[in-house]
């Protein structure tokens, strides 16, 4: 149970409670209260208010808080939610995808193609983890990625070779 959902719990149970017993004592209004104030233990007096005045009296255990001498209007409220500086600003580099078509923004990588190309790497992974029995590693040497119907190279001979059954994406190039 999270804490706050406990204190609410808290809060409607004391309510309750507090509605059952002026019920009980035959009150009919509500209990709000008026003055916020502060117990007497809590804020020690300094040495000169007490040496002046003696006693305390109710004025001085008061807790005083700010508030706004008028209303505030409609309009006024409007305009300071609706400010342009908290407007969002209109993006112009927006732009279709040259692989899939999808908008995306210039510099930024396109969110759908980065999603295939994260589920390719995890396949991948998983079979060199397969290949591997284990964790994977850092590898020692560099990896080759090989799907159906291709072959190793000769520059190939080195490195870690991994073998799939399926077809090479398109997106997905040789870079040699």
């Amino acid at each position: 149970m999270k804490i706050s959902s406990f204190i609410g719990f808290l809060r409607r149970s004391l309510m309750h409670l507090e509605y059952r017993i002026a019920q009980a004592a035959s009150l009919d209004r509500q209990f709000a209260p008026a003055l916020a104030v502060q117990g007497p233990s809590l804020l020690k007096p300094s040495q000169s208010e007490s040496d002046e005045c003696g006693q305390s009296t109710l004025l001085d255990s008061i807790l005083w808080m700010a508030a706004p001498k008028k209303r505030r209007t409609i309009e006024v409220n409007r305009c300071r939610r609706r400010n342009e500086h908290k407007l969002i600003p209109v993006k112009n580099n927006i732009v279709p995808c040259p692989e899939c078509g999808h908008l995306k923004q210039k510099h930024i990588l396109c969110g759908f193609c980065y999603e295939r190309v994260h589920r390719e790497t995890a396949l991948i992974r998983g079979q060199i983890q397969a290949m591997e029995g284990g964790p994977l590693k850092n590898p020692a040497v560099e990896t080759v990625v090989l799907y159906e119907s291709e072959n190793p190279g000769e520059a190939d001979g080195a490195k870690r070779i991994v073998e799939t059954k399926r077809k090479r994406p398109s997106w997905f190039n040789l870079m040699s």
